[in-house]
């Protein structure tokens, strides 16, 4: 396991840090021996980041996250994340501290190192979206969590980026961020600012710039969806993959990715293994949010930790069918 520098908290991560959230489900869903050995053997294989929310399992994925440290006697990095109901932000600050108490509690932890908010950042505060309002202005999320932060219950305070990607950008250039969740894989790769240029190509949600605006501001990346939630990774489907992008849907996710692999194969190794170095390559990407249904796909994502990132002329390709919209030159979908 190779590790980098997660922005400006100077901490050294494991390239990927083990995601506990539904997609991957193994910290709500598999049985208690299992989550065990998974937790386990991420530790072995030098994993020393584990992050987790309050939405996933609506509180199991923590409560179990914290009883198996406790059964391992294991204290790694740990992050969980937190949603403001965006239809009362009469009291953020009560909502705030309220939210990390209650995650404190599940998990049997007195403080983390990374405290992060999970509302989809926009204009106007509707659905489960926050806005950048409640989100900066005085008593806003931000105060709060810094008061919080001030009084040494977590370390570092960290965003979801998804929403109205300007606005994140312009979140993370005031640096009142540490840390960022950014959306990224092959078959959305606009927070890297590929070559093409997004306003040329590309369906779906864009995130241009997304990553250069970390890195201008020092703030640690956990790449997010690195798998397009399973998409990537595998035809089978489980009922767990949810789009959290906007202008995307899963038959699309599915056609791109039919044309990835027509173009790639198994080059690069599996599916999972080939999305997983594609999205490590990237400079700015602290690691990777890595979450699994299984020990096999545990296992799976662990060996890729051991290979290098996509070669260069991988990404010359994925640049040129990214500027088709993962069309063959004569229109088709890789069918």
């Amino acid at each position: 396991m190779r590790f980098r520098t997660l922005g400006r908290t100077g901490i050294e991560v494991s390239e990927f840090a083990f995601g506990c959230g539904k997609v991957g489900g193994i910290m709500i869903d598999a049985e208690p021996d299992i989550m065990h050995t998974a937790v386990q053997r991420a530790l072995a294989s030098g994993i020393n980041w584990f992050d987790t929310a309050a939405q996933y399992g609506d509180g199991r994925s923590e409560t179990n996250l914290g009883r198996i440290f406790d059964e391992l006697g294991a204290s790694p990095y740990v992050s969980t994340k937190f949603s403001v109901d965006p239809a009362d932000t009469s009291d953020i600050a009560g909502q705030v501290e309220s939210r990390l108490h209650e995650s404190l509690q599940r998990l049997g932890l007195e403080r983390i190192e990374l405290f992060q908010l999970h509302n989809m950042i926009e204009a106007t505060s509707e659905g489960r979206a926050l806005s950048i309002e409640d989100i900066i202005r005085s008593g806003g999320v931000i105060d709060s969590l810094e008061r919080l932060r001030d009084q040494g219950l977590f370390d570092w305070i960290g965003i979801t980026a998804l929403g109205d990607a300007g606005l994140c950008r312009d979140l993370i250039a005031a640096g009142r961020v540490d840390t960022a969740q950014v959306y990224y894989n092959m078959l959305n790769p606009t927070a890297a600012h590929m070559a093409s240029g997004p306003s040329q190509a590309g369906s779906g949600q864009h995130f241009d710039g997304l990553l250069d605006a970390c890195a201008a501001a020092n703030t640690g990346v956990f790449a997010i969806r690195a798998l397009a939630a399973g998409v990537l990774a595998t035809d089978l489907r489980h009922g767990r993959e949810s789009m959290i992008t906007k202008d995307t849907a899963l038959a699309e996710e599915e056609r791109k990715t039919r044309a990835v692999f027509a173009l790639f194969g198994d080059r690069y190794g599996t599916r999972a293994q080939t999305a997983l170095r594609f999205v490590l390559s990237h400079p700015a990407v602290s690691c990777v949010d890595f979450a699994v249904a299984d020990l096999a796909q545990l296992d799976e994502g662990l060996a890729a930790a051991e290979l290098n990132g996509l070669p260069g002329e991988a990404f010359a390709q994925l640049d040129e069918l990214f500027r088709r919209d993962y069309q063959d030159g004569d229109g088709r979908s890789g069918e």
